[in-house]
């Protein structure tokens, strides 16, 4: 995920006429002309959900599925990315409440053999983005298969580490800051270590089924969203050339750093029962908000982004972006106030990060009452 100057870019976009901020009531009608401005501006279609003192937003404005010319709807499933990383974040914390393994455990002690240096590496690191492992994403051999059009091509998470570990470690473990989605595939691998199953169990079973997030699925090779979806467009694929669809983009590349499918609905309630202390004890959710400078104005946690809004406060999430979706979900460190907006295109690089989360900012500023 590219971050250099989101925060000052999204922070420079105008507010929307009309807030209805103060009021105590959601700005309904300014919310819905953020995802109108989002489709007019040249996304296929958009969907958000909004929080706050007890009341719900949801809405959605352009398509689904270009071809069919299908309205996007409010519950209609996508692929979240990186979103994924907080679900996968707060397993591994309940094991660690669960007394199954450590913070500081290294990644030798679980996955011997796998990682160069990988006694130096700790789990606490992996979660933070702080072990220095290369991003295998970044290596061009991940991707050629679906540029040649084997959209179905599955790598296997080992496969992804090797490729990984081909190249040298940006820094020592510890001594810098480095998105890699290297780290949390080796977290889902050690999750499966730890408890003799698979990570698609583990999500179910301790956050899916408890929280009733009857539309989130975790595929791992299926390329396949069950049920009703939103397609997801490339607009880059070459001069002249009409949008791309990638909804068939297998899952198996960013597995557990970005594999699964959901809502919007599904993602506010996870993110709000993990932010009020449903899922984690007070100390671990404590541990999950200490942060480090990620840069651009951002910090990051273990598995959360720490970000100031541009209007005064403090908000927690992630952000998801892979070819196809971008997707953003924040909220107050209640989880009492969320946003949650996604838009059916992109390629998770930095104008469309920016470009989804200048409308959340505008949405939280304006549902707190303080309008950019």
């Amino acid at each position: 995920m590219a971050l250099a100057v989101l925060l000052v870019v999204a922070a420079a976009v105008p507010p929307a006429a009309g807030s209805q901020a103060g009021s105590g009531q959601l700005p309904r009608p300014e919310l819905q002309g953020l995802l109108d401005e989002l489709v007019a501006g040249g996304m296929p279609g958009a969907i958000g959900l909004a929080r706050h003192d007890g009341q719900r937003w949801r809405g959605a404005s352009g398509l689904a599925e270009l071809g069919t010319q299908r309205p996007m709807r409010p519950g209609d499933r996508y692929k979240v990315g990186s979103v994924t990383k907080t679900f996968t974040a707060t397993v591994v914390l309940q094991l660690v409440s669960e007394h199954r393994l450590r913070l500081g455990d290294s990644v030798e002690r679980w996955l011997p053999g796998l990682v160069p240096n990988g006694e130096h590496i700790t789990i606490r690191q992996l979660l933070q983005h702080t072990s220095g492992l290369f991003s295998y994403d970044e290596d061009p051999r991940v991707f050629a298969p679906y540029l040649q059009g084997n959209l179905d091509y599955v790598w296997r998470p080992r496969q992804l580490v090797a490729i990984a570990t081909e190249h040298p470690p940006l820094f020592a473990p510890g001594a810098g800051w480095s998105y890699s989605n290297t780290g949390y595939v080796l977290l889902g691998l050690i999750i499966q270590r730890v408890t003799g199953t698979s990570l698609g169990r583990q999500l179910k079973a301790r956050i899916f089924d408890p929280l009733g997030l009857d539309h989130t699925s975790f595929p791992t090779t299926n390329p396949r969203i069950v049920g009703r979806h939103a397609h997801g467009y490339l607009f880059d694929a070459g001069p002249d050339s009409p949008p791309l669809d990638i909804t068939g983009l297998s899952p198996s590349w960013a597995w557990a750093a970005g594999g699964m499918v959901s809502t919007v609905d599904d993602v506010a309630r996870f993110f709000g029962a993990l932010l009020g202390g449903r899922l984690l004890p007070a100390r671990l959710l404590q541990a999950m908000q200490t942060t480090v400078d990620a840069g651009s104005g951002l910090r990051y946690g273990l598995g959360l982004f720490e970000v100031e809004l541009p209007c005064g406060g403090t908000v927690w999430g992630h952000e998801g972006g892979l070819p196809g979706y971008e997707n953003w979900a924040l909220a107050t460190s209640s989880g009492d106030d969320q946003v949650v907006m996604m838009v059916n295109a992109g390629a998770g690089d930095t104008a469309a990060v920016v470009l989804v989360l200048a409308p959340v900012f505008r949405a939280l500023c304006a549902i707190r009452g303080t309008p950019l």
